[in-house]
């Protein structure tokens, strides 16, 4: 569609970076490698740089890259970051637990945010219902899993489970630059998504 963007140009690098054919056609990033636009030069950069983040190793990272291409049901993005996180020492069983997270944690926020919204005694006190013993002994670790938890809630804009795997995240051991490496990892990869 937009044949005058060169090879060898930054959405090359940025698809060789993230695992995507140099022959996929996406009409935003087309447009933008069509007018060598300076954003996608910065795109490349957010995101070579959230994968080299300081305080989660490069599978972590492409997990949680992986759950937000789940959350926003990229299929391009999620075959991608699969292939990456499975080269990065990724098990089948870690890759599914990571889309069992993603679905749960949209439950989650849907119900939560509701209570949060309408802030009646209620619906405050009435039992959720939801059925969570996945979080009970993830295959990814508790820190870990809370952390995805964390990063997808804030995602789908909960305030109530962002608080709340915050904390959950610091009482298994993680710190607050390990969550902020996290949420940017997922502030990146949605920007991503949405161009693609």
């Amino acid at each position: 569609m937009y044949p005058f963007a060169t090879t060898g140009s930054t959405k090359d690098s940025l698809y060789k970076e993230i695992n995507i054919s140099q022959d996929f056609e996406s009409v935003l990033i087309d447009k933008l490698a069509a007018l060598d636009h300076r954003y996608l030069k910065d795109l490349k950069i957010n995101l070579t740089n959230v994968l080299k983040a300081q305080n989660l190793n490069k599978k972590e990272a492409l997990l949680l890259g992986l759950s937000v291409a789940i959350n926003e049901k990229n299929t391009t993005l999620i075959a991608a970051l699969e292939e990456l996180a499975i080269q990065e020492g990724a098990e089948a069983k870690e890759i599914a637990e990571v889309a069992a997270c993603v679905s749960l944690m949209n439950a989650n926020n849907v119900f939560y945010r509701f209570r949060h919204f309408m802030d009646k005694e209620y619906y405050n006190n009435a039992p959720a219902g939801i059925k969570m013993s996945i979080m009970m002994n993830p295959v990814l670790g508790k820190e870990f899993f809370e952390l995805m938890s964390l990063v997808v809630s804030a995602l789908n804009g909960c305030e109530m489970c962002v608080t709340s795997h915050e904390q959950s995240v610091i009482n298994h051991g993680g710190t607050q630059a390990r969550i902020f490496d996290g949420v940017r990892v997922g502030a990146i990869f949605k920007s991503f998504s949405v161009l693609l």
